[in-house]
């Protein structure tokens, strides 16, 4: 990559950065500093996470059980326990996704020889459900150029999550049901659905190829391994809830 595309991807990075913080978003990053790649996506990524210092987890997630993973960094002052109330300018999209996620319990450092499965399952303290609210810098990220919303952290913008589930290993996460509520309506409901597959695949990928971005998984680190409900809208003074079979349950209100 050369020099002027860093500079430009950097700049991509600022104007995402000074759209959420100003609350002021942008229809679409200009042409010249539209990522064109998931490389130059994960850059901006990564120049974002520098200035949120932060950086509390992991959101991960496939499109397909054959699909490459890709990740963005979460930053943890966007992270709460279930129940929180989600207020002012920040919370302008508040679009929900029900995940389940992980709770990193042991550090797993970069090394050489790749992480086992087991080892990462290992390292792993607890398993939660989540919401994961999302948010933009671009007024409208499905009318702007996809790669510039995949460079906007993801959509990222609040990851909650519930009490910890007992016995998680022995739940088959491939029969798992779950359903999205607001307001006491349930909007989906679904049995199965994490895009990726078998979702603990995600795990070892992050540990291993991602651990060149991550600078490796760290304990206290979260991570929140997709949607199993697509993409649901809420508005202003809504409650939500996310309620899974075996996995548990969480919610969130916007004031």
């Amino acid at each position: 990559m050369t020099g002027l595309r860093e500079q430009q991807l950097m700049e991509a990075a600022n104007l995402l950065l000074d759209a959420r913080r100003t609350h002021t978003p942008i229809a679409d990053l200009p042409a010249e500093l539209q990522p064109t790649s998931l490389e130059e996506v994960a850059r901006v990524h990564d120049e974002m996470a520098l200035a949120y210092e932060d950086i509390g987890g992991w959101k991960i997630g496939a499109g397909a059980p054959d699909a490459t993973p890709f990740f963005a960094p979460m930053p943890r002052a966007w992270m709460a326990s279930s129940g929180a109330v989600l207020s002012g300018p920040t919370y302008r999209y508040r679009v929900l996704e029900a995940e389940i996620a992980f709770l990193v319990g042991k550090d797993l450092p970069p090394r050489e020889t790749p992480y086992t499965r087991e080892e990462v399952v290992d390292a792993i303290a607890s398993c939660h459900p989540a919401i994961e609210e999302l948010e933009s810098g671009l007024i409208d990220p499905k009318a702007a150029t996809h790669l510039s919303a995949l460079a906007d952290l993801q959509m990222h913008g609040g990851f909650i999550h519930g009490p910890a589930c007992a016995d998680w290993k022995s739940i088959d996460f491939s029969k798992e049901t779950v359903t999205l509520s607001i307001d006491g309506v349930v909007k989906v409901e679904r049995t199965g659905s994490n895009t990726s597959g078998d979702l603990m695949r995600l795990l070892p990928y992050l540990a291993n190829e991602g651990a060149a971005r991550t600078g490796g998984l760290k304990a206290g680190q979260w991570i929140t391994t997709g949607s199993w409900t697509g993409n649901t809208p809420a508005q202003a003074g809504s409650q939500a809830e996310a309620n899974f079979g075996h996995a548990g349950r969480v919610t969130l209100r916007f004031a």
